[in-house]
Order: structure tokens, then C-alpha cells, then sequence
């Protein structure tokens, strides 16, 4: 039996001040970024980044002066800490903090999902009370197998931000069947095997948002070649291109979470193993001509690879990566191979596609792997992508090895 793995969701939802307590939510963040920024400039001088207790015996005294609780400090401390170890780390100059958002302990607010309302303590004692904007997709996590952790209250251009983080304890399910899954520009193919290397099924999902997302790169890229050094200045021509580069990159999102969803309900129903081609270097790789060095960048095989993971990890379903090398020259069933051309081969006396012979023989290179030996979980290469939604939470290592694991879920 599979010892349990501490999942943690981040849902954004929107919240309103009803009681008219803009002006003290405002006020709160603005003191809780400027007290950041005072840790920060008071350590950076130092040849060490203090530890949490000195740190405490430093400050704590004085930002419980300007009217904070006890946690706040606390989340105070962490976040100066973390944010003058990354810049260092990447050798960079000073931080100055210029966002208004706080992150908030659990015993700092207090939540109400039945109404819907959000409790939270600000400066000298006082309480405000949010109303959020629930989405009903978000009622999975009310059945009481989600607990509420910390919270991070954002205010930007008027718009409260509250993004919760809910997490459970799961333990995978045990699997009878491998699912291999072979990523392309316009469609996903599978191929599922059982624990004997027998064929269960094939399936293809096609989608077209990588074509949707390149004609409106192109229109921007058209527009920034008609007017190659006013665009920047000139107004409309800012406004055009910054709406058409979020319409792909809205598109590629919700391309990922389409295709990742039917890929889980494809694994829930076979209780399948899925396993993806570990494309770390994919983007380095210039073969493949002109046409397809343009449609790489925005090609999202690992925000794909990404959100499948995720919600499989929610379901119990375990995600692994393999090699992808050969995957489709190799013949999958030890029939002769024959190239019809680049897309179509013939196996055996069956003809099929190239990307039917790749996701069988992931299937069976995930299959070896489960049966014997180590088995790569996530791959190595980072989380990085053309377009990116929001900047990740947490340590990447732990996700890595699966031991947390930290998304946006939709």
C-alpha cells in the first residue's frame, strides 16, 4: 500500500468589501508591504541572512507596534526571508516592493463557505468581512475532504484578490492498465496497455488551439512589422497586440485544461497509469525547419503535462515520464515496420499512424518501468512555458518528488 501525498490546490476567487472596509483593507496591505520592505533594507547589508529567531528578536517588537497580530509578524519574517534569498541567489540588486498583497495565517481569518464570507484581521485588533464571488466549480472542494490553509489577499486596480489554498491526503489507486499519451500541435493520441503488454484501446483527442493561438501571434507579429519602431508609442497599436497575445494565451489555457481533463477521464475509466515523453530539450532542438521553429514556442505540451498531472494527482492516478527516444521509428508489436511517408506507417498488415506507434510504445516503456526499475515521476527539466498563467507557489523540489503538489485548479 502507497503511503498517503499531501495535495494542495490554489483556488482566485474575487472578493467585495459590502461594509464600506476598502480604505482599512487598503491601509493594512500598504503597512504590511512597507514593514516587508523595512526587514528587507535593514537585512541586506548583512553577510547572512539572520535565521527566524533573530529575526524575531530584531523586529518583532516593532511591527507589533504598528498594530499587527503575532502571525502577521511571523509571515512578515518569512516573506522578507525568502524574497532577499531569492535575489541573492540570482544575484540581483536590492528588492523594492511595489504590490499590495499579504499572506495570511490561518488564524488570522476565518471563512464561512456556507455564506461565503471571508473574516479577516487587519491593524490595532479590527476585523473585516469580505463577501466572495464564489464559482460553482469551486463546490468540489466544500465536501469536507478539503481543509483551508493560508491565505494571499492581493489588491490590484480597485479588484480584492483572495487566493485559498485547500489540501487533502491522498493515496493512489492501484492500476491495471498503462496509458501512453503522445503530445502533437493539433491533437493528443493515446494508447492503452494492460500489465500483460496487451492492447486495450487507442484514442486521439483532437483540439485546435495551438492554430487559433499562432493566428493571433501572427497578427501581433504583423502589425509590430508594419509599424516597427511607433508601435510602442502609439496607443491603439499597444492596446491591439496586448489583446490579441491574451487571446492565445487564454486559448492555450484553456486548450491545456480541456485536453488534460479528458485525458483523466480517460485514465479514471481504465485505471490507467498515464505516461508522458519527457521533452526537456525539445525546445533546443532546431530540427524541424522554419515553419516549426515558429509554432514550437507556443506549442503547450508542458502546461499539457502539467495540469493533467495535477488533477490526476487529485484522482489518485499516478504520472510518470519516460525516454521518448525512437518511440515512433520502434515497432510497438514486433511486426515489421514500413514509413508510408511522415505521418503514416504500415505495422504488420495494419496501417496507422506515427503517433499511434509513439503512445503504444510509451505504454510500454512506462510498463517496464513500473515493473521494474526507478521510476521518474516529473521531469527534471523546469515548469517553463511560452505563455505562463500565474508565478508559482512554493518549493519546486517538492513537487518534483511529489511530495506537494501546488496549482490553480479550474
Amino acid at each position: 500500500m502507497s503511503l498517503p501525498v499531501r495535495v494542495t490546490v490554489t483556488a482566485r476567487v474575487e472578493a467585495v468589501t459590502p461594509k464600506g472596509d476598502e480604505g482599512l483593507l487598503v491601509e493594512f496591505l500598504k503597512t504590511y508591504r512597507d514593514s516587508v520592505q523595512l526587514v528587507i533594507d535593514e537585512i541586506w547589508g548583512l553577510s547572512e541572512v539572520p535565521s527566524w529567531m533573530e529575526l524575531h528578536n530584531m523586529f518583532y517588537s516593532r511591527l507589533i507596534g504598528m498594530g499587527f497580530r503575532a502571525h502577521h509578524v511571523s509571515e512578515i519574517y518569512k516573506r522578507a526571508k525568502e524574497v532577499v534569498e531569492s535575489t541573492r541567489k540570482n544575484s540581483g540588486s536590492k528588492p523594492v516592493l511595489k504590490k499590495l498583497t499579504a499572506r495570511i495565517h490561518t488564524l488570522d481569518y476565518k471563512i464561512n463557505l456556507d455564506k461565503k464570507t471571508l473574516r479577516l484581521a487587519v491593524l490595532h485588533g479590527k476585523w473585516i468581512e469580505l463577501e466572495l464571488k464564489w464559482y460553482s466549480y469551486l463546490n468540489k472542494y466544500l465536501d469536507g475532504s478539503w481543509k483551508p490553509g493560508e491565505i494571499l489577499l492581493s489588491y490590484r486596480y480597485g479588484r480584492i484578490l483572495v487566493y485559498i489554498t485547500f489540501h487533502k491526503d491522498i493515496v493512489f489507486k492501484e492500476y491495471s492498465t498503462v496509458m501512453g499519451v503522445d503530445l502533437n500541435f493539433n491533437n493528443v493520441t493515446y494508447t492503452i496497455i494492460n500489465l500483460n503488454s496487451e492492447l486495450v484501446s487507442i484514442g486521439v483527442i483532437p483540439f485546435k488551439g495551438l492554430k487559433r493561438a499562432l493566428h493571433y501571434r501572427k497578427l501581433a507579429e504583423k502589425l509590430q512589422r508594419k509599424h516597427p519602431r511607433d508601435w510602442r508609442f502609439l496607443k491603439w497599436a499597444r492596446r491591439a497586440r496586448a489583446r490579441w497575445l491574451s487571446r492565445a494565451r487564454n486559448i492555450l489555457v484553456d486548450t491545456a485544461h480541456y485536453v488534460s481533463k479528458r485525458l483523466v477521464e480517460v485514465a479514471r475509466e481504465y485505471n490507467a497509469v498515464i505516461v508522458f515523453e519527457d521533452l526537456e530539450k525539445i525546445r533546443e532542438n532546431n530540427n524541424g525547419g522554419k515553419k516549426l521553429s515558429w509554432e514550437k514556442p507556443l506549442w503547450c505540451y508542458k502546461r499539457i503535462q502539467e495540469y493533467t498531472e495535477y488533477k490526476a494527482l487529485i484522482e489518485g492516478i499516478k504520472t510518470i515520464y519516460v525516454n521518448p527516444a525512437k518511440t515512433s521509428k520502434k515497432s510497438p508489436n514486433n511486426r515489421k515496420i514500413k514509413f508510408i511517408n511522415y505521418r503514416f506507417v504500415e505495422l504488420g498488415e495494419v496501417v496507422t499512424t506515427r503517433d499511434v506507434v509513439a503512445s503504444w510504445n510509451l505504454a510500454l516503456k512506462g510498463l517496464k518501468r513500473m515493473k521494474g526499475s526507478r521510476v521518474t515521476w516529473s521531469p527534471d527539466s523546469p515548469r517553463s512555458e511560452a505563455v505562463k498563467t500565474r508565478a508559482k507557489r512554493g518549493n519546486p523540489e517538492t513537487k518534483k518528488h511529489l511530495k506537494t503538489t501546488t496549482a490553480t485548479h479550474k
